[in-house]
């Protein structure tokens, strides 16, 4: 029988983070497994050529940094009641990061949201999910977003 140890939940910080959440810590409580909580912070090296010093780009990326930190702190201790759990916030491509977060920490599962974006958001956003679910050598639980009228 399948046991998660290790459970990695990417999270974006966005509303629907707090099911996604709920989702990994029932699960890891479930298996009594632990949770490592992960933001990726988006990577801005593609704007160093537009005329915008390095020295300005490393700066916003920090700051956002030095925010996602506080922000993930306080999401861990409001979202995962009942569940040893770390956090982690990293700089980069969100699938990449994610993938390389569930190998450093051998982990057993990754819980993500999913957008559910379709037809042109989803040619020109992509699909972090798709990506991690296509690329990963382990399960990938994705959490779709629930409206009211759902």
């Amino acid at each position: 029988m399948a046991s998660f140890n290790k459970i990695v939940c990417a999270l974006d910080l966005a509303e629907h983070s707090k099911e996604v959440a709920s989702y990994a810590t029932m699960l890891a409580q479930l298996s009594g497994g632990s949770v490592v909580a992960l933001y990726v912070a988006p990577t801005m090296t593609q704007y160093t050529g537009f005329h915008v010093p390095p020295n300005s780009i490393d700066t916003f990326v920090s700051e956002i940094v030095d925010g996602a930190k506080v922000t993930m702190e306080q999401f861990v201790k409001e979202n995962f009641a009942g569940v040893n759990v770390t956090f982690d916030v990293v700089i980069g491509y969100a699938a990449e990061e994610i993938l390389a977060c569930a190998e450093r920490e051998n982990a057993d599962l990754i819980v993500m949201g999913t957008h559910g974006r379709t037809g042109i958001d989803r040619m020109l956003f992509g699909s972090v999910a798709e990506k991690v679910v296509k690329n990963s050598s382990i399960p990938v639980l994705t959490i779709r977003p629930t409206t009211a009228a759902e």
